[in-house]
């Protein structure tokens, strides 16, 4: 007795449930899990200004609106202390969203929150910045992208723990990096899982091994970076001074950078 066909999704049924879910269908693998090997980049539904930051509490799905700056916003370079596009009180959600150019600082968490499919097309000073004292909070980026970050992409200043997975970069200074110099530090934990990096870049992740700082890296592609220049993980010294912190190790050791050769494929 043959079993019956399985009915198939239509394709537009199907890519509109991975955009949900922060993914494409070139971001997965071929036994179906995801993969950011291959990232496909979105159009934008419509674009809009932003003279001022947008406050965001409970959950934001802009359809893939693209967000971009203007007036006091309508930076997008380097400089220290710009506002962000859109600040997330504590448990936000955002999603299906595509910040544009000028950038500004991206958009800002004040507690946990989830970035779901969230793209950036041109950082400007960072792509987000992720604030909060409790060591309880959760930040989670969860699939999009990031291009042109001539610094950082995520600035990690809060206490707590930093979830990013599924998520494409290219041409950046450094994936992830806890704050060096804040005037207070925390312990920060950083995961990374499923990463798509293209060079050019510096270094995945930056943390400060003297506050007990750890990132754990997983499933790691690096392309176009024959010479091995990206350094999956740099140990620094912190402060809360000011002063520009200073560069320790960078090999896995298992207690502060955790991740195995096989964790890391380049390509």
């Amino acid at each position: 007795m043959t079993s019956a066909a399985r009915p198939r999704l239509p394709r537009r049924a199907l890519t509109g449930g991975l955009a949900a879910l922060g993914l494409s269908l070139a971001m997965l693998m071929t036994e179906g899990a995801p993969s950011a090997s291959a990232a496909t980049w979105p159009s934008a539904n419509g674009s809009q200004a932003v003279s001022a930051t947008i406050p965001v509490s409970g959950t934001k799905d802009y359809g893939m609106t693209r967000l971009y700056g203007s007036g006091a916003l309508g930076t997008g370079g380097q400089e220290e202390n710009q506002k962000p596009i859109l600040e997330l009180a504590a448990g936000a959600v955002v999603k299906n969203v595509i910040i544009g150019s000028p950038a500004a600082d991206g958009i800002h968490c004040l507690g946990s929150c989830t970035l779901q499919n969230v793209w950036w097309e041109d950082v400007g000073e960072d792509a987000a910045t992720f604030l909060g004292s409790s060591s309880s909070n959760v930040y989670t980026v969860s699939g999009g992208g990031a291009k042109e970050a001539g610094d950082k992409v995520f600035q990690f200043n809060g206490a707590g723990t930093l979830n990013v997975s599924n998520f494409a970069v290219q041409n950046f200074g450094t994936f992830v990096r806890s704050c060096g110099n804040c005037k207070t530090q925390y312990k920060r934990t950083i995961n990374l899982n499923t990463i798509e990096a293209t060079y050019k870049g510096g270094r995945i992740a930056g943390i400060n091994t003297n506050y007990g700082d750890s990132a754990s890296l997983k499933k790691i592609t690096i392309s176009g970076d024959s010479g091995k220049k990206i350094i999956p993980c740099q140990g620094y010294t912190g402060n809360n001074t000011g002063a520009e912190p200073t560069k320790g190790g960078t090999d896995a050791d298992g207690t502060y950078c955790k991740y195995a050769a096989s964790d890391i494929t380049y390509k």
